[in-house]
C-alpha cells in the first residue's frame, strides 16, 4: 500500500492489522534482498566458470568478500540508524521530527564514501594480505577490489538510502530499486565477462554499473512529491547524525565482526588444511554464497518490518509491538526453514552452481551439511536482535549478537586443533542454535520485561 499523504503514514500503520503489515512490507522486502544478492551470487557463478582460472578467481572474490561487506556495513550503519529514528518519530506523531534523519543520512553518507574509497585503495595490498591472500590469489583479487572500491558511493547511497523508503511504507518501490540493479548486474555480467574477455575485472565492472542504477532510482524516488518525507537540501543537524551513529553502529559492528569470522576461519583453514587449504577456502566461498541467499532475504524482512518495531514502541502499542516480534518470527522460520530443507537434500545442487572441479565439489558437499544442520536458528537472531536494533535498544540486542558471535569464533579456533578441519563447519550449526536458544530465554525472562515498564511510562 503505498501512501501520498504525510497523515497517511500514520493511518496505514494504526489501522491496518499487523499481521497484514508484516505481509505488505516484510515479503517485497524479502524478495528485494533476494535480488539484491544476485550481485555477488551471479558474480561468483560466472567467474567460477572463467576458463583455467575459474576456482582460483573465485576464491579471490572470496578473498574480498569481508572487505566488501564492511563497505556496505556503512550503509546500513547510516540506514538502519536513520530509519530507526525515522519510524519512532512517525509513532509519536512527529512529522518534523521524521523529516531530519533523511537528509543528515545522505551527506553522511556521502563524506563517508569519500574516506572508504581513499583508504580501500591506499591500504589494498596489506588489506587483501590480512583477509588471507596469497601469492597466486592476489593479482586476481587486487583487480576485482580496486574496480568495486572505486564505486563505494554507490553501493552506499542505494542500500543506506532506501532504508528510507522502505521506513515510509513504500516496500514496493523499495523492492524496485533492488531488482534495477540485480537485474543490470546479471546482463552485464556475461557480456563484460566472456564476450568482452574481461574476466574477473568484467565482473566488478557490472557490479558497479549495477549498483549506480539503483543508487539513481533511489535518490529519483526519494525527491517524488508523492513521498511524505522527501530527500532535501539543508537541515543538517550533528545531534541528528550523533544519534544515527549511536542506534546504526549496532549493525555495523556485527557486519564488521562477521567479516572477522570470516578472516579466522579461511586462516584456521589455511593453517590446518595443509596441501586442501585452498581447497577448503573456495569451499568456504561457496558456503557464505548459500548462507548469503539464506540470511539476506530473511534480513530483508526484519528491514521490511524495522519500521513497524520503531512505530509501535514510539506509539506505546504494546500488544502490536509483542504481535509484530511474533509474525516477523514466523515468517523468517517459514523462509530459512524451507531453504534448509533444500540444502540439506540437495547440497550437491548448490554446490554445482558455483563449481565445476568433481574433486572440489566432494569436499564441499560435506561442508555445506556440516554447516547448514542448525540454519533455522538464525532466524531467531533476524526477528529479535533486528527488531530491536530498529527500535533504537542497541543495549539489548548487542549482547545477543556478540553471544552467538563469540562463541562461533571461539569454536573457530579450537576445533581444528582436536578435530580434522573438516569439521570446522560444525561451529555454524552449533553457534546457530545454542545462540538462538540464548536470545529466547533473554528476551522473554529479561528484556521483554524491561520494554514494557519503558512503553509505560
Amino acid at each position: 500500500m503505498e501512501q501520498t499523504k504525510p497523515q497517511g503514514i500514520n493511518q496505514f500503520f494504526d489501522e491496518t492489522p499487523v499481521k497484514h503489515l508484516v505481509i505488505k512490507l516484510g515479503i517485497p522486502a524479502m524478495f528485494a534482498q533476494f535480488f539484491n544478492i544476485l550481485y555477488s551470487i551471479v558474480d561468483r557463478i560466472f567467474v567460477g566458470r572463467i576458463p583455467e582460472v575459474g576456482d582460483l578467481s573465485l576464491a579471490s572474490i572470496g578473498i574480498c568478500a569481508p572487505a566488501l561487506t564492511a563497505i556496505s556495513a556503512f550503509a546500513y550503519m547510516v540506514g538502519v540508524g536513520g530509519a530507526s529514528q525515522m519510524s519512532i518519530r512517525l509513532g509519536q506523531k512527529d512529522m518534523e521530527g521524521a523529516k531530519k534523519p533523511v537528509n543528515n543520512a545522505f551527506v553522511m553518507l556521502v563524506c563517508i564514501s569519500i574516506a572508504v574509497t581513499a583508504l580501500a585503495l591506499f591500504f589494498k595490498e596489506p588489506l587483501l594480505y590480512l583477509l588471507g591472500c596469497d601469492d597466486s590469489m592476489y593479482p586476481l583479487a587486487s583487480r576485482y577490489f580496486t574496480i568495486y572500491a572505486a564505486g563505494t558511493i554507490f553501493p552506499l547511497l542505494g542500500i543506506g538510502m532506501n532504508h528510507f523508503i522502505l521506513a515510509q511504507g513504500f516496500s514496493q518501490a523499495g523492492m524496485i530499486s533492488v531488482v534495477i540493479g540485480a537485474l543490470t548486474n546479471l546482463i552485464l555480467d556475461p557480456i563484460l565477462i566472456f564476450v568482452l574477455d574481461m574476466g574477473i575485472e568484467g565482473a566488478a565492472v557490472a557490479t558497479v554499473v549495477a549498483q549506480a542504477a539503483m543508487a539513481v532510482f533511489t535518490l529519483w524516488y526519494l525527491r517524488r512529491k508523492k513521498v511524505p518525507i522527501r530527500l532535501e537540501v539543508g537541515g543538517y543537524d550533528f545531534s541528528v547524525m550523533k544519534k544515527i551513529v549511536l542506534v546504526g553502529m549496532m549493525p555495523f559492528l556485527i557486519t564488521i565482526l562477521d567479516n572477522g569470522v570470516v578472516i579466522i576461519l579461511n586462516a584456521s583453514l589455511r593453517r590446518y588444511g595443509g596441501l586442501d587449504g585452498t581447497t577448503y577456502i573456495t569451499c568456504a566461498a561457496v558456503i557464505q554464497s548459500i548462507l548469503t541467499i539464506v540470511s539476506c532475504p530473511a534480513a530483508g524482512i526484519t528491514q521490511g518490518c524495522g519500521t513497524l518495531y520503531g512505530y509501535f514502541y514510539g506509539a506505546k502499542e504494546t500488544k502490536k509491538l509483542d504481535q509484530t516480534f511474533t509474525y516477523v518470527l514466523w515468517v523468517c522460520l517459514a523462509y530459512i526453514g524451507g531453504l534448509q530443507v533444500l540444502i540439506l537434500l540437495f547440497p550437491q545442487a548448490f554446490a554445482g552452481l558455483f563449481l565445476k572441479d568433481a574433486a572440489v565439489m566432494a569436499v564441499c558437499v560435506g561442508c555445506i551439511r556440516r554447516f547448514c544442520l542448525g540454519l533455522v536458528g538464525i532466524a531467531v537472531q533476524y526477528a529479535y536482535v533486528d527488531g530491536l536494533t530498529a527500535m533504537g535498544k542497541v543495549r539489548y540486542a548487542l549482547p545477543l549478537s556478540l553471544f552467538r558471535k563469540t562463541l562461533y569464533i571461539i569454536l573457530l579456533i579450537t576445533m581444528p586443533m582436536f578435530l580434522p578441519v573438516e569439521n570446522i563447519f560444525y561451529a555454524g550449526s552449533i553457534s546457530d542454535i545454542i545462540g538462538a536458544s540464548f536470545t529466547l530465554v533473554m528476551f522473554f525472562s529479561v528484556v521483554r520485561k524491561k520494554l514494557q515498564l519503558e512503553m509505560k511510562q
